[in-house]
């Protein structure tokens, strides 16, 4: 499925009057994980109110124990500080990468922004090493834009 297709799909979650936001974030991340091939572990880590650190929303794949991410570690923690797309095509020549698990090769983090406000993000992992092309982080950003009209 291209992105574009996703694009509408995601919308179409996003506009659903009838699932609550945790229900309309875990339906894009199984809409995500179900048709992009490299995309193995897909989840929203939130800003943990006045903390400055990250704390993990609704996701699919490999459970994990990185529920509380402290602004600054691992990647999504960078994102938290930084603002911006931050792509990963090795996470082994990574210096401050955050292992969830021994196949993932490869990860993107996209921050989600409301009223100029980084509140969150959006983290993938994946199994293939360097999969990420900047239709990937642009879809991504789109993906982030919607999610964010819910917040």
């Amino acid at each position: 499925m291209i992105f574009e297709e996703l694009k509408s799909l995601t919308t179409a979650i996003t506009s659903d009057k009838t699932l609550s936001l945790d229900e309309k974030l875990l339906k894009i991340c199984e809409l995500l994980e179900a048709n992009i091939d490299y995309y193995n572990w897909v989840g929203f880590y939130f800003k943990n109110g006045n903390k400055n650190e990250l704390k993990l929303g609704p996701y699919v794949g490999e459970p994990t124990d990185h529920t509380i991410i402290p602004f600054g570690k691992g990647i999504c923690g960078q994102v938290a500080v930084s603002n911006q797309n931050f792509v990963v095509p090795d996470v082994s020549a990574q210096d401050n990468y955050i292992a969830c698990s021994i196949t993932v090769k490869a990860e993107i983090v996209i921050p989600i922004f409301v009223n100029g406000e980084n509140i969150g993000q959006i983290d993938i992992d994946s199994n293939t090493p360097d999969p990420f092309t900047e239709k990937d982080e642009r879809f991504l950003e789109f993906v982030c834009e919607e999610v964010a009209e819910l917040l």
